[in-house]
């Protein structure tokens, strides 16, 4: 068995029969120009958006819809993907070109979520929705578990805190973006009139603009 094989069948939990699939899936399209984990990686999330959709279902029978997708959301995150992946020791398995290699792509939360995401996506392929369910109930019971409230987006209550000191909503903008177009920081800047600003930065507007608000949000509480 080589040591790709191996990674496969200890990380996700069963030998691959086809590793040529799973090969695709921790090749990042620096690495070839054309064939990348993409595909893979858009239909693994999909799935593994279900399976914790019906885990949480399952999990939080008297919980509401609303606060069943604020669990939904952290879970299915780029930073978790990415915290998962690293656990599994994904960072080592992923294909890069030489400029993605230099510039540490495999530290990024992005790339590394994805990987995850696109192995998700290949063992579907192979071996089918059960076979998914065990892998994502063993990788991501930890963060089920130590959820002992559902998480609120500091997005959101960065906004509902502004509701309730009766001030405009937050204003999100671009700062800058600086980095490798696969490996990009993103600095954004949130304020609100009368409470404050911050800035922070991330791997994606997404992350820059959460973690604006998480840091406005301290300073205003």
């Amino acid at each position: 068995m080589s040591d790709f094989a191996a990674f496969v069948a200890k990380a996700l939990g069963r030998k691959a029969r086809d590793l040529r699939l799973f090969e695709l899936a921790v090749t990042h399209a620096s690495a070839t120009g054309r064939d990348s984990y993409d595909r893979l990686e858009f239909l693994g999330d999909r799935v593994l958006g279900l399976i914790i959709a019906g885990w949480l279902y399952e999990r939080f029978p008297n919980e509401p819809e609303g606060m069943l997708s604020k669990r939904l959301n952290a879970l299915v995150s780029r930073e978790t993907c990415a915290e998962v992946g690293r656990a599994l020791g994904v960072p080592g398995q992923i294909r890069l070109g030489k400029q993605a290699r230099e510039d540490r792509a495999t530290d990024s939360d992005n790339v590394v979520g994805d990987v995850v995401e696109a192995l998700i996506g290949a063992l579907f392929l192979e071996s089918g929705l059960d076979a998914v369910q065990d892998f994502i109930r063993t990788a991501w019971a930890p963060y089920v578990d130590s959820q002992k409230g559902a998480p609120q987006h500091p997005k959101s209550a960065l906004q509902e805190l502004a509701a309730d000191l009766s001030l405009p909503p937050p204003h999100y903008e671009l700062v800058s973006r600086t980095g490798a177009h696969h490996a990009p920081t993103f600095r954004i800047r949130v304020s609100i009139k009368g409470g404050g600003e911050a800035e922070a930065e991330g791997p994606s507007k997404q992350d820059a603009e959460k973690a604006a608000a998480a840091a406005l949000l301290e300073k205003m509480q």
